[in-house]
C-alpha cells in the first residue's frame, strides 16, 4: 500500500509540473483544435509507456548508469523540441490570424507530436527511472509493475486532456484570437528554450 501511495502521489506531481508536454498540448488545442489537444494527450501517454517500457526490461539501469547514453537521449529530446519550436516561431503571421489557412494536421500527426515530445522528453527519463529504481521494490511483480505503468500513462492522458479542453474551449479562445500568431510564437520559444537547455545541460555533465 505504502508503494502504490508513493506511485500515485510522484506521478500526479509529475503530471502537473510544466514542461514541452504541457506547451505543445496548450499549443495544439488554442491553434488548431480539441480534437488535436485531446489526441496530443493520448500520444504523450503512449510516449509514457515507451519509459515504463524500457525501465521494466532493465534498460533503464543501463541509463541511470551510462552518462553518454542518456546525454545522447538529451541531446535527442533537445534537438526535437528544437525542431518543433523554430516550425512555430517561422509561422507567417497571416498564417496564424487567419486560422483557415493553417494547414490541417491529420489525426496521426498530431498523435505522433504527442507521442515523440514525450518519448523523447529526458524529464520523463529521469522521473520513470528513478521511481521504478527508487520506490517500486525489486520484489514487485511483472503484471503490479505494468498497472503502475499503466496508471501513470493514464495520469498524463486524463491531466492533459483536462489541459487540452481548457484551451479549446470557447471563452478562453475567443480572447485570445486576436493575439494568435504571438501565443504561437511564445510556445514555439518555450520549446525551443527546453531544447537549449536540455542540450547545455548534457555538455555541461
Amino acid at each position: 500500500m505504502t508503494e502504490l501511495l508513493a506511485v500515485i502521489t510522484f506521478t500526479l506531481f509529475a503530471v502537473v509540473s510544466p514542461g514541452p508536454d504541457f506547451a505543445m498540448v496548450s499549443r495544439n488545442s488554442l491553434m488548431l483544435s480539441r480534437r488535436a489537444g485531446v489526441l496530443t494527450a493520448v500520444g504523450i501517454g503512449l510516449g509514457v509507456l515507451v519509459h515504463v517500457g524500457y525501465t521494466v526490461l532493465g534498460v533503464g539501469l543501463l541509463i541511470q548508469q551510462s552518462l553518454w547514453l542518456f546525454n545522447a537521449i538529451k541531446l535527442a529530446g533537445a534537438a526535437y523540441l528544437v525542431y518543433l519550436g523554430i516550425g512555430m516561431l517561422l509561422a507567417r503571421p497571416g498564417q496564424v490570424a487567419d486560422m483557415t489557412r493553417l494547414t490541417p494536421l491529420s489525426d496521426i500527426s498530431v498523435l505522433r507530436t504527442g507521442f515523440f515530445t514525450n518519448a523523447l522528453n529526458p524529464k520523463t527519463t529521469i522521473f520513470i527511472v528513478s521511481l521504478f529504481m527508487q520506490v517500486v521494490q525489486p520484489t514487485t511483480s511483472l503484471t503490479v509493475q505494468a498497472g503502475y505503468g499503466a496508471f501513470i500513462s493514464l495520469a498524463h492522458i486524463a491531466w492533459f486532456a483536462v489541459v487540452a479542453l481548457f484551451f479549446s474551449s470557447d471563452s478562453v479562445r475567443d480572447r485570445l484570437l486576436a493575439v494568435r500568431h504571438w501565443i504561437d510564437r511564445a510556445f514555439g520559444g518555450l520549446l525551443v528554450g527546453f531544447g537549449l537547455i536540455l542540450a547545455a545541460a548534457s555538455q555541461s555533465r
